[in-house]
């Protein structure tokens, strides 16, 4: 039964999943190269711009800590407290890779 709970579990997170990260397709381009003009505004003689979102400063440790912890919940679901231990450390190398391999930081100048 358990084992059968933990395939459905699986199989509902890939369903939901997988349209979701088909959908985002890396080919079109959605944003301009240039900033709006709306994010900047002139003080004394300077340029300022808006400080970037929380995401945007803290991608690469948001995206890792997530897939630790479904890699997590999804070892100690199949493994008890030793497949908590290597859905960690499998979760934070599939977000690893994900961040730095996969979908690398865009600099829009």
């Amino acid at each position: 039964m358990k084992k059968f709970l933990v395939s459905a579990m699986m199989l509902l997170v890939f369903a939901v999943g997988l349209p979701l990260s088909v959908g985002a397709h890396p080919g079109c381009r959605r944003h301009s190269s240039r900033r709006s003009t709306a994010a900047r505004y002139r003080t004394a003689g300077y340029v300022a711009q808006r400080r970037p979102s929380f995401y945007r400063r803290h991608r690469n440790m948001i995206n890792m800590g997530i897939g630790a912890g479904a890699g997590a919940l999804l070892g100690g679901l199949m493994g008890g407290r030793r497949g908590v231990a290597y859905g960690l450390m499998g979760g934070a190398g599939a977000g690893a890779l994900y961040t730095y391999g996969l979908n690398p930081k865009r600099r829009r100048y």
